[in-house]
C-alpha cells in the first residue's frame, strides 16, 4: 500500500445498463428470476458499486500484486432502474485501518438515488491469497 491510501479519496463511475444486468440475467438457471421485472438487479448493483470502490484505490496500491476484496456490504436498493439508463456510483474512502478499507457509497440513475450505504474491502497480497484459495479447493 502506498502512503497515499488515506481517507478522503473519492471516485465516481458511470455505466449504461445493458439487458444482461437486469434481474432475469442474475442467475439464468433460476426460473424464479426469469419471471421478475427487467430492472437493474441488486446483485449487479452491488458489484457495480464495488467496481467504483476498486477503481478508487488502484492508484494507491502496488497493483496488481496488491488488490482488494469485498468483505462487507450494507447498501439499500431504493429505486428500480430499467435497461438503457446510465447509473453513476459515487464512493468515498472514509476509513483506513491497516488493510481494512471502509467506503461511503451512493448511486443514482440520473433521475433519483437508487442506493446508499457502506462497503468494506481488505487489501490482499494477490499471490498469497490465491495460494490459500488453491489450498482450500484441495480439501
Amino acid at each position: 500500500m502506498k502512503d497515499t491510501l488515506k481517507p478522503g479519496i473519492c471516485h465516481s463511475l458511470s455505466f449504461t445498463l445493458p439487458d444482461s444486468k437486469m434481474v432475469p440475467g442474475l442467475y439464468p438457471e433460476a426460473a424464479e428470476f426469469q419471471t421478475m421485472p427487467p430492472v437493474f438487479a441488486t446483485g449487479f448493483m452491488v458489484g457495480f458499486v464495488e467496481w467504483a470502490c476498486l477503481q478508487s484505490v488502484i492508484p494507491h496500491l502496488d497493483w496488481p500484486r496488491e488488490q482488494t476484496v469485498g468483505t462487507h456490504v450494507d447498501m439499500s436498493h431504493e429505486a428500480a432502474t430499467p435497461a438503457g439508463m446510465t447509473v453513476t456510483a459515487r464512493v468515498k474512502l472514509i476509513e483506513v485501518d491497516g488493510r481494512r478499507l471502509v467506503f461511503e457509497t451512493e448511486a443514482d440513475d440520473g433521475i433519483e438515488i437508487i442506493s446508499r450505504g457502506r462497503h468494506e474491502r481488505y487489501v490482499i497480497d494477490t499471490e498469497r491469497f490465491n495460494a490459500k484459495i488453491m489450498d482450500k479447493g484441495k480439501t
